[in-house]
C-alpha cells in the first residue's frame, strides 16, 4: 500500500479497499492522511500490516475482485511467493493488476541521457538502481507473462507506462491545460501501441483469474 495514495484515491471514488503495507513509517504516513479525509471515506478503508506473501493470514481465498500491486515487485528479488499470495485473494474472474519496471527497455533512459556505457551494460541485465538510489530489479515480459499463468490469472492485457516522459525532471512543473491534455493523449496512445509500448520505461500488466 506504501503511504496510501491510490487507497484514497480508490475510496474516494466509492471502492472499498483494503490495503496492506509491511512498513510502519509509511503505515503511520497513511493513517494521517486517512484521518483527514471525511467519515464516509474513512470507513471504506481498512489498514492492515502484513506482506503480500503471507495472504493466508489475513483473508481468506478468493476475497477481492481487484488485487493491485504497482511499484512493489522491483523491490522483492524473488517474486514468485508474492504473486501466489496476490492470486489466492481474487475471486473467479477478479484482476491483478501489476506496475513494473520493463526489464526488456532498461537501456533507454541511460541510452536517452547519453550514458552510453550506462545504456551497454543494461542490456545484459535486470538489475538497475533507481531514482531513490536503491539496487532493485526490472521485469521481463515474457517472464510475468509465464508466471501471471503458473498462478492461474493469465494475461488479460498489458500496456506501457512513461513512453515519452521518463526522463522528465523529478520537479519538472504540471504543463497547462491544452499541454497536459495533449500529453496524457500521447502517453495512453503509446502505450496500448506497438512498438512504442515496448521500449515505456514501466510496464502495466492485467492479469484475470479464471
Amino acid at each position: 500500500m506504501g503511504q496510501g495514495t491510490q487507497a484514497l484515491r480508490l475510496a474516494r471514488a466509492g471502492h472499498a479497499v483494503t490495503g496492506i503495507e509491511r512498513e510502519a513509517k509509511l503505515i503511520a504516513v497513511a493513517r494521517e492522511a486517512l484521518a483527514a479525509e471525511p467519515e464516509g471515506i474513512r470507513g471504506r478503508v481498512r489498514i492492515v500490516e502484513g506482506d503480500g506473501r503471507d495472504t493466508g493470514v489475513h483473508f481468506l481465498p478468493g476475497s477481492f475482485d481487484v488485487v493491485l500491486c504497482h511499484g512493489v515487485l522491483m523491490y522483492v528479488e524473488e517474486p514468485d511467493a508474492l504473486l501466489a499470495g496476490l492470486a489466492r485473494m481474487l475471486a473467479p474472474g477478479g484482476l491483478l493488476s501489476l506496475l513494473v519496471r520493463n526489464g526488456d527497455a532498461l537501456a533507454m533512459r541511460a541510452g536517452l541521457a547519453g550514458d552510453w556505457a550506462g545504456a551497454l551494460a543494461a542490456f545484459d541485465t535486470t538489475a538497475y538502481r533507481n531514482r531513490l538510489g536503491l539496487d532493485v530489479r526490472a521485469d521481463r515480459l515474457t517472464t510475468l507473462t509465464d508466471a501471471l499463468a503458473g498462478i492461474g490469472a493469465p494475461l488479460h492485457a498489458w500496456y506501457g507506462v512513461r513512453v515519452f516522459t521518463d526522463l522528465a525532471a523529478d520537479d519538472a512543473g504540471v504543463p497547462l491545460d491544452g499541454d497536459l491534455d495533449a500529453l496524457l493523449a500521447a502517453e495512453e496512445r503509446a502505450g496500448r501501441t506497438d512498438p512504442y509500448r515496448r521500449v515505456a520505461a514501466l510496464l502495466h500488466l492485467c492479469g484475470v483469474r479464471g
